[in-house]
C-alpha cells in the first residue's frame, strides 16, 4: 500500500527577485553615467586610494557605516524609552554629522562597480538619501519642541536605513562589490611547480595570459630576460590584467585602472584595496614553470627532481623572477 502526500507549492521569495530586476533595469542608466563621471571627477588625488580602503586591505565604507547607522539604531531605543528625547536628539546628530564622509568613501567605490551593481548602488544611497533628511527633519522637529513627531521621522528614517541596509547587503554578498575576487587562488592552485610555456613563445614586455589547475595567469618576461607571474583575475572585480598595459614594472588593469607591481603582486593604486596573488617563476629547459608564491616560502627553492636553473638565452637567471 503506497501512501502519497500532498505537494505543497513552493513560493519564490519575491525580495531576491525583486532585486534581479533592479540589476537589470535601464532605466536610470543616463542618470548612473552621469554620477559616475561627476565622482570619478572630483579631484581627491591620493585621497581617493584612502577612501577606497587601500591602507586598510578592504573597503572603507562598511566601516564607515556603523557610526551613523549605530547612532539612529540607538536613537530609535532611547525614543522608546519615556523622556530620552534630548539623548536621542544628540545621537540623531552624531549620525547626521558621521553620514557624510560615509557616504563619500560609498560613492567613490561604487563609481568603479559594474553596471548591474551601479544600479542596485544608486537605490541604496537613495535610500540612505531620504533617510538623511527624514533624520534631520526629527532633529529640526526635536529642537522645536515637538517631540512626537521628531520620534516619528526618526522611527521612518530607521526604515529606510533598513532599506539600504539590505541593499547594501545584496551589493557586498550577492553582486561581492567589495570582495577580493582573487581569494581563491591559493585554495585552487596545487603546490609545486606548473610549466605555463615556452620562454620564446613570450613576447618582451607584453602580457601573456596562461593557465594553472584552471586558474589564468598572467605572465611578463620583462626586456632584460627577468619573467613574472601574477593571479590574471583583477582582485577588484576579477578584470583580466592579461589584457591591461605594463610599465615600469606594474601591469594596469584595463577596467578600472588597479595597477600591480609585478614582481610581488602589491596593490600601488586602487580601486583593488587586495594584493594580487604572486609566483615564483624560474626557466628549465627553455620553458617557464611557475609555483604559487605562499606564506610558507618566499624563494622557490631546487625541487631536487633534477631538473636544472637555466637561463632564457639572455645569460640571465630567471629562477626567481624577482627582477624587474
Amino acid at each position: 500500500m503506497s501512501t502519497t502526500f500532498p505537494r505543497r507549492r513552493e513560493r519564490q521569495n519575491r525580495i531576491p527577485w525583486l532585486l534581479d530586476r533592479l540589476e537589470r533595469e535601464p532605466r536610470a542608466d543616463k542618470v548612473i553615467d552621469a554620477l559616475r563621471t561627476g565622482v570619478r571627477s572630483l579631484p581627491l588625488g591620493r585621497g581617493r586610494d584612502a577612501l577606497h580602503g587601500r591602507w586598510l586591505g578592504h573597503p572603507v565604507h562598511p566601516v564607515a557605516v556603523q557610526v551613523p547607522v549605530g547612532s539612529w539604531f540607538s536613537a530609535a531605543v532611547l525614543d522608546l524609552c519615556p523622556g530620552r528625547s534630548r539623548e536621542a536628539g544628540l545621537l540623531i546628530g552624531v549620525g547626521l554629522v558621521s553620514a557624510a564622509p560615509a557616504a563619500l568613501t560609498g560613492a567613490t567605490d561604487w563609481a568603479e562597480l559594474r553596471q548591474e551593481q551601479q544600479r542596485v548602488g544608486l537605490v541604496h544611497a537613495v535610500s540612505n538619501t531620504v533617510a538623511f533628511g527624514l533624520y534631520a527633519a526629527s532633529l529640526a522637529y526635536r529642537a522645536k519642541g515637538r517631540t512626537a513627531a521628531g520620534r516619528t521621522l526618526g522611527f521612518l528614517g530607521l526604515t529606510a536605513v533598513g532599506v539600504g541596509g539590505m541593499l547594501g547587503g545584496h551589493l557586498a554578498y550577492r553582486q561581492a562589490a567589495g570582495a577580493n575576487h582573487a581569494e581563491e587562488v591559493p585554495h585552487v592552485v596545487r603546490e609545486g611547480w606548473h610549466r605555463v610555456g615556452a620562454v620564446a613563445d613570450l613576447p618582451a614586455g607584453r602580457p601573456v595570459r596562461r593557465s594553472v589547475d584552471d586558474v589564468p595567469v598572467l605572465v611578463v618576461r620583462g626586456t632584460g630576460g627577468t619573467v613574472h607571474a601574477l593571479a590574471d583575475r583583477c582582485s577588484h572585480l576579477a578584470g583580466p590584467l592579461s589584457e591591461g598595459t605594463v610599465a615600469d614594472g606594474c601591469v594596469e588593469c584595463p577596467w578600472h585602472g588597479s595597477v600591480f607591481r609585478l614582481s610581488d603582486g602589491w596593490n600601488v593604486r586602487g580601486p583593488a584595496t587586495a594584493p594580487q596573488p604572486a609566483f615564483d617563476t624560474r626557466v628549465v629547459e627553455g620553458h617557464v614553470e611557475v609555483r604559487l608564491r605562499r606564506g610558507d616560502h618566499t624563494e622557490p627553492a631546487d625541487d631536487g627532481a633534477g631538473t636544472d636553473r637555466r637561463t632564457n638565452g639572455t645569460g640571465v637567471d630567471t629562477t626567481h623572477g624577482l627582477g624587474s
